[in-house]
C-alpha cells in the first residue's frame, strides 16, 4: 500500500486501492438501496389496492420482522455459502418476490410474501459485511465501513425521488415502480456472481480474542455481549426520530414542514460530512469514539425536552446528528474487528440482528413511554442512551497490537451505525 501504516486512511485512497470485489459491494448496496422503494411505497400501495390503514400497518410491520428474521438467518448461513453465494440467492429471490407483490390475489398471500421479502432480501447482508471487512487492511476499517455508510445513504435519500418519478411515470400506478425495484435486485445478483469471489480470503495467523462459537448466533463473549446490549439500547434511542418524535411534533401543534425539514438537514449533515469527520475520527482511542457519539446524541434528544417550536427541533436534530456521523461507520467496523477472524461473521451477523431488534423494539417502546409521559418522555430516553453508552464502552476491548507492517497497523475500532 502506498500509506504509511500510522497514516489515517484517506477517502479517496482507500476506495481507489480497494479491490474490485469491494468496490462491486460498495456499488451493489448503492444499487440496492436505489432501488429499494418497497419500504417507502409499500403502505400507499396497499391502500391503493383496497386495504385498510391497519392492514396496511400490519403488513409493514410483517415486513420488518422478515427483515429482522434474515438477518438472523443469514447470520448464521454466512460462513456456509459465502458472500457470493448468500448476495446471489438473497437478491435474485428479492427480484421475483418483489414483482410477485403486485398479481397477490388476497390479503393474507400478500402478508407472507412481505415476510419473505424482508427475509430474503437481508440474508446476504452478514456475508458481504464479513467479506468486506476480510478484504480491507486493518488501517482502513473505519474508512471503508464509512464509505459503505455514505453509498447507502446516498441510495437512501434518492430512493424516494426516483420512485416518485417512476410512479409519475407510471400515471400513478405502482407496476412499473415494484418492477423497477425487482430489476435493480437482480441486477446486484448478476454482479455478484462476476465480481465477488466464493470465499472470504482471511489470514491464518489472524487471531484475536479467543471465545467459545456459542449456540445459535451470539458468540460466548461476556464483553461482546454488553456491547451488543448497549447498542441495541442505542439504535432503540435513535429511531425516535422516526416515531415519537412525530408525535410530538402533532401533539404540539407544530407544522409538519419543520419535522420534514429537521429529518431532511439530518440527511444531508450524514451524507454531506460523515466521510471527512472520519477521516478524523478514525485516529481517537475507541472509547472516547463511542462515549462522544452517543453523548451527543443524548444531548441532541435532551433538547427535545424545551418548548417544542421549529428552534428545538433543527437545534436538537444538528446535535444528534453529530453524533451519528462521529460514531456511525466505526459501530460497525468494531463488529467486524472483536472477535476471532474465524468467527467475524458471526460476530457481525450478531451486531446486525440486535441493530434490527432496536429498530423493531425502539418505535414501540417510545410510541407507549409517550402515551404515559407526554412530552416529558424525551429526558427518560436520553438516559436510555446514556445507559447505552455505558455498556458500549464496557463492551469495547482494548486495542490489539499491529501484525505487521505489510498488513497495516491495527486501528483501534470505534463506536453508531446501519446495518
Amino acid at each position: 500500500m502506498a500509506n504509511d501504516a500510522h497514516q489515517s486512511a484517506r477517502i479517496w485512497l482507500t476506495f481507489r486501492e480497494s479491490s474490485l470485489a469491494t468496490k462491486t459491494m460498495l456499488g451493489g448496496v448503492f444499487v440496492n438501496q436505489l432501488g429499494g422503494f418497497l419500504t417507502v411505497f409499500l403502505v400507499l400501495y396497499m391502500v391503493a389496492k383496497g386495504y385498510s390503514i391497519e392492514q396496511a400497518t400490519v403488513g409493514l410491520g410483517v415486513y420488518g420482522a422478515g427483515a429482522v428474521i434474515g438477518l438472523l438467518i443469514g447470520a448464521m448461513l454466512a460462513d456456509r455459502l459465502g458472500a457470493r453465494t448468500a448476495t446471489v440467492i438473497s437478491m435474485g429471490g428479492l427480484g421475483v418476490l418483489t414483482t410477485g407483490l403486485l398479481y397477490l390475489p388476497n390479503y393474507f398471500l400478500l402478508l407472507g410474501a412481505l415476510l419473505l421479502n424482508g427475509l430474503v432480501g437481508r440474508i446476504y447482508r452478514p456475508a458481504s459485511a464479513t467479506l468486506l471487512s476480510d478484504l480491507t487492511p486493518e488501517d482502513r476499517q473505519v474508512m471503508i465501513f464509512a464509505i459503505y455508510r455514505f453509498a447507502l445513504n446516498l441510495g437512501v435519500t434518492a430512493a424516494p425521488l426516483i420512485g416518485y418519478g417512476l410512479y409519475s411515470l407510471g400515471r400513478h400506478e405502482f407496476t412499473l415502480l415494484f418492477w423497477a425495484d425487482g430489476l435493480t435486485s437482480v441486477a446486484y445478483a448478476v454482479l455478484a456472481v462476476v465480481a465477488l469471489p466464493g470465499r472470504s480470503p482471511r489470514p491464518a495467523d489472524e487471531q484475536k480474542v479467543q471465545v467459545k462459537p456459542g449456540r445459535f448466533l451470539i458468540p460466548r463473549d461476556a464483553r461482546y455481549g454488553l456491547y451488543l446490549v448497549g447498542a441495541a439500547l442505542s439504535v432503540a434511542v435513535y429511531v425516535q426520530y422516526q416515531s415519537t418524535l412525530p408525535l410530538d411534533v402533532h401533539a404540539a401543534r407544530v407544522a409538519v414542514f419543520w419535522y420534514t425539514l429537521a429529518v431532511a438537514i439530518n440527511g444531508a449533515i450524514v451524507i454531506a460530512f460523515e466521510l471527512l469527520v472520519t477521516k478524523i475520527s478514525q485516529k481517537w482511542p475507541v472509547r472516547l469514539t463511542i462515549a462522544g457519539s452517543l453523548a451527543l446524541i443524548a444531548a441532541g434528544v435532551a433538547v427535545y425536552r424545551l418548548p417544542l417550536g421549529p428552534a428545538v427541533l433543527i437545534i436538537g436534530t444538528l446535535i444528534w446528528s453529530l453524533g451519528e456521523i462521529l460514531g456511525g461507520p466505526a459501530t460497525f467496523a468494531y463488529a467486524a474487528m472483536a472477535g476471532p477472524a474465524e468467527q467475524k461473521s458471526r460476530y457481525i451477523g450478531s451486531f446486525q440482528f440486535t441493530f434490527g431488534l432496536g429498530t423493531v423494539l425502539g418505535p414501540v417502546a417510545g410510541g407507549l413511554l409517550f402515551s404515559h409521559l407526554g412530552h416529558g418522555v424525551w429526558p427518560v430516553i436520553a438516559i436510555a442512551e446514556l445507559v447505552a453508552l455505558v455498556f458500549m464502552v464496557t463492551g469495547v476491548r482494548s486495542p490489539r497490537p499491529a501484525r505487521s507492517p505489510e498488513a497495516g497497523a491495527a486501528l483501534e475500532p470505534t463506536g453508531p451505525a446501519e446495518a
